[in-house]
């Protein structure tokens, strides 16, 4: 079960420290860390509720012993002490004797209990061992801290009222041991969606319901938690709504994280301030949705929480709506993302969202432009702005087709198997150096010899009897100029996007030897850009019909096809 208690519920309590716990550690900017946020954090009114928001603290594991006062603490002793040390000031210099600390036991530590009663602060450092050392070190940080700081006259009530742990209660017949070890070792479900999770379905939170009515609630809301999860767990969903990778321990933890940078974005105030900025704060800012224990308010965070999702599910599932804006969260920088996406779409219809996703496509565009046009891109300088300007004629290509079951694979773009997105030159006048005879005949099968001169064809018969490997860089030269040459090799009209992985394997080439090779690695399972594909197939309109050959007229259709594509957003 788990819970956000105060720290004036813990008072009453007896908490005991097991023996496979290490003494106490904390350092002194780790004391100082948490008194300044306590001090610095201000509670607000929560609107429409008698309710504060509050400043939480990490989660604490216990498993209850013999009574509801006696818990075995299985991890978060180091912050309990710290609490402890921190009512024990406060009792004995503020006189604050009506809120007395809760008990802390060790096992095996026994003198620490008495320590902590009756001897905290009568030496400035105390080495009779190294937890007396530790704790009255700690102790004498918060006695400092007090004393250097201007410390707010509401210190107290936040401290006991408006600071909070999550209170992680495991089941009984859990074995404590195996509890920690797998805390430590970092495989406890203690993520933010689990955390949520239990917000929604533990049955306190279902106040004066009928019980039949609960478990149905509980059932509903676990069977489509996990539809969501699953649905998010496809990868070509899941890439089409992150840029890159995003190594979240559920990935329903996105559906949440984006719901809480929204109203950080709407709201006003300083939610960092309110919830944290570390790695639960996320599950704070839901915590608080939960300060009303009522069917219709779990209800309503619960239709939040699904009305985010299917808006996602409807994209993904939009034909136009999957391509452009899966380019957008593809190429956009760190300042935009798809909670920006969902911002806009709020106050719009269909239509008007869908020209408001062509107008930051276009205004991607010309941005990346920077007032030169398509033609004008060079390879070497341009890099970056070129491969955007593929992507995009690749993924509008994908979208303009007549086959509508073909969706741009936004997972196979992303993933990072195959070494992130380079530029291969559709003809390159020089390919790698060849010097063994085998290689030099293996490259020859993908020559077409029609084209070669009579002279060239005659030597070629006399090298294929003769074999001698110091006529190969004169052949290769010779049939390389057969070819002819452009005028200019870097320009855009001669660039394709390729993986790295699948251009390493490609060399620089003719176009007949790369096309031969982008067969094969297509036939093996590679993923090769639908435009690429168009391009050593020749299928754009003007092409010549020689295939061995990536001629003038050839370069003209493949730019005019990009221009053409791209031009709604350029006009």
């Amino acid at each position: 079960m788990i819970q956000i208690k105060p720290i004036s519920e813990l008072l009453n309590y007896n908490f005991f420290i097991p023996s496979y716990q290490r003494g106490y550690r904390w350092t002194e900017q780790q004391v100082t860390d948490l008194l300044n946020d306590i001090n610095e954090f201000s509670p607000k009114e929560i609107q429409n509720s008698a309710e504060k928001t509050w400043y939480c603290l990490q989660p604490i594991v216990v498993k209850k012993q013999k009574t509801e006062y006696d818990w075995d603490v299985i991890d978060g002793q180091q912050r309990l002490t710290t609490i402890y040390l921190i009512l024990y000031y406060l009792n004995a210099f503020l006189e604050k004797n009506e809120l007395r600390p809760f008990v802390l036991e060790y096992e095996t530590r026994k003198g620490s209990a008495n320590y902590l009663k009756n001897d905290l602060g009568k030496k400035e450092s105390d080495d009779t061992n190294i937890d007396y050392f530790h704790i009255s070190f700690a102790y004498n940080t918060i006695k400092n801290w007090f004393k250097e700081n201007k410390v707010e006259k509401s210190f107290e009530q936040k401290f006991y009222d408006y600071t909070k742990v999550i209170w992680y209660e495991t089941s009984e017949n859990e074995d404590s041991i195996d509890i920690f070890t797998r805390i430590n070792s970092g495989k406890i479900p203690l993520t933010n969606a689990e955390l949520i999770k239990a917000l929604f379905l533990n049955s306190s939170n279902f106040a004066n319901e009928d019980p039949e009515k609960i478990r149905l609630k509980q059932l509903e809301i676990a069977s489509e938690w996990d539809r969501i999860e699953s649905a998010l767990q496809n990868d070509s969903f899941w890439c089409f709504l992150n840029k890159g990778e995003n190594n979240l321990p559920t990935r329903i933890d996105f559906i949440f994280n984006l719901i809480y940078e929204i109203d950080k974005t709407d709201y006003k105030e300083d939610l960092n301030q309110e919830f944290g900025n570390d790695e639960y704060s996320t599950f704070r800012f839901f915590g608080e949705k939960f300060e009303k224990n009522q069917i219709e308010n779990i209800n309503n965070n619960w239709k939040e929480i699904k009305k985010y999702f299917q808006t996602l599910e409807e994209w993904y599932n939009d034909r136009e709506l999957y391509h452009k804006i899966g380019y957008l969260i593809t190429t956009a920088n760190s300042d935009f993302k798809i909670k920006d996406i969902l911002q806009n779409k709020k106050e719009r219809n269909k239509s008007e969202f869908i020209e408001f996703i062509n107008e930051q496509i276009s205004e991607s565009l010309k941005a990346t432009l920077n007032n030169k046009s398509i033609g004008n891109l060079e390879y070497g300088s341009d890099n970056a702005q070129i491969i955007k300007i593929l992507l995009l004629h690749n993924i509008m290509t994908t979208l303009n087709s007549d086959d509508f079951s073909l969706k741009f694979p936004f997972d196979k773009y992303k993933d990072r198997k195959n070494g992130g997105w380079s530029l291969e030159h559709i003809h390159a006048q020089n390919s790698k150096e060849i010097t063994e005879i085998e290689d030099f005949l293996e490259w020859l099968k993908s020559i077409d010899r029609e084209i070669l001169t009579d002279e060239i064809r005659n030597r070629l018969l006399t090298f294929e009897e003769s074999k001698k490997k110091e006529d190969i860089s004169k052949l290769i030269a010779d049939i390389s100029n057969c070819f002819g040459k452009l005028d200019d090799i870097h320009s855009i009209e001669n660039m394709a996007l390729l993986s790295k992985n699948d251009n390493s394997k490609l060399n620089n080439g003719l176009f007949p030897v790369k096309r031969a090779r982008i067969i094969e690695l297509e036939k093996t399972g590679a993923f090769i850009p639908p435009a690429t594909k168009k391009v050593f197939q020749k299928y754009y309109e003007g092409s010549t019909k020689q295939i061995s050959k990536w001629e003038k007229k050839d370069r003209i259709a493949y730019l005019d096809d990009i221009n053409k594509t791209l031009d709604q957003y350029l006009s």
